[in-house]
């Protein structure tokens, strides 16, 4: 079939809008009509050619929500008419990784997803004969899509796939580490680093914990309103002296839980810096650059604080984004707001200039 797509033909250039050919599913596969498509940093910066392990040319877009149209053999997880969100991060339920309860980073089909490839180390994607590389497993640039079943997540048919697609990633990063990886106790202190789209998140999951007064830190004072308007109670723009005055204002402490939504690694520092001496938990969701350090005095460990990471804030796609899907549908948090525009696929160059002005939190590409 036919569709139309954003591919990145080269490094640091426009991606360009076209027709491109879709081949059905095989087994174990599904063909998703896509509905929305969320633009977040990680396509940016392969578009930018930053990433190393990035490839060309290929369908970018990874944040995507839409209906099963088509399944191959063997697929009965779902079927023709589900709403599903797409997953990067996929969750087959079978693999060592799945089933230790340790870890959401699934490895049934990481190695051949990693290269731009489906499981069978083929595309469905082409162009004039030419293979079209699928990235993050996923291309949700694009009309349509064909991924693998254990990436796909079912969820409710009320929740809007305009809003819902922003679960594919940057929305379920923070709520998610925020209930599941730091797992935020009632009656805790928490301090956010970043107030974008994983920061937000990140501060409704704190409450969602009921945690008594959660601190975000952030340079944009718009951000930090909205912040507010999400559960935080202490609104901090951003500077030398932040860790200071999260620490002052914790009794001398510092707080329970940290999380750092920035990718900046002098912002990570100072996120491990304020999590509470004896048993503080910072938590690490933003992507550092290429061959970028972190540095923490050994002092802090020794004094219990601890740190960790979190893909995809520890979530497990198949598992909790439809949790979270009713959630936001019983009115828990609002999926809506995260979204400041919205606009055709034909746009999506513009929607990356609007993310490097850091104009609105997420803009979301409509396709149907």
């Amino acid at each position: 079939m036919k569709i139309r797509a954003a591919v990145l033909e080269e490094f640091g250039k426009p991606l360009v809008v076209q027709d491109v050919d879709l081949a059905p599913p095989r087994a174990g596969e599904v063909l998703v009509r896509l509905h929305a498509c969320g633009v977040c940093h990680t396509d940016l910066y392969t578009q930018s050619g930053v990433d190393s392990s990035g490839y060309a040319p290929t369908v970018l877009g990874h944040e995507g929500a839409g209906v099963v149209e088509a399944v191959g053999e063997g697929v009965t997880s779902v079927q023709p008419g589900d709403h599903v969100v797409t997953l990067f991060s996929p969750e087959c339920r079978a693999c060592v990784h799945c089933v230790s309860g340790k870890t959401n980073i699934c490895l049934a089909i990481r190695e051949q997803q990693n290269r731009g490839y489906l499981p069978d180390g083929t595309t469905r994607l082409s162009r004039d004969g030419e293979p079209l590389r699928h990235f993050m497993g996923t291309s949700t640039f694009a009309e349509a899509t064909v991924m693998p079943e254990i990436a796909l997540a079912k969820i409710h048919p009320d929740a809007p796939l305009t809003s819902a697609c922003t679960l594919a990633c940057g929305a379920t990063t923070g709520i998610a580490a925020a209930l599941w990886k730091a797992e935020v106790e009632p009656g805790s202190t928490v301090a956010v680093f970043g107030a974008g789209m994983v920061g937000l998140g990140a501060v409704v999951g704190a409450r969602l914990r009921d945690a008594s007064r959660i601190f975000v830190v952030d340079p944009s004072r718009e951000r930090l309103e909205l912040a507010r308007r999400y559960g935080a109670t202490d609104l901090l723009e951003a500077g030398d002296d932040v860790v200071a005055r999260i620490v002052e204002a914790t009794g001398g402490f510092g707080a329970d839980y940290t999380f750092e939504a920035t990718g900046r690694v002098n912002v990570m520092g100072q996120a491990v810096e304020a999590a509470r001496m004896g048993w503080g938990l910072c938590t690490l969701l933003g992507v550092a650059g290429k061959g970028e350090k972190l540095e923490i005095v050994p002092r802090l460990l020794i004094t219990g604080r601890r740190v960790q990471g979190g893909s995809f804030g520890g979530a497990k796609g198949r598992t909790h984004v439809p949790q979270l899907v009713e959630m936001a549908l019983r009115g828990e948090f609002d999926l809506d707001g995260f979204v400041s525009h919205r606009m055709p696929l034909e746009d999506v160059n513009h929607a990356f200039e609007l993310m490097e002005r850091q104009d609105g939190i997420r803009t979301v590409l409509v396709m149907q």
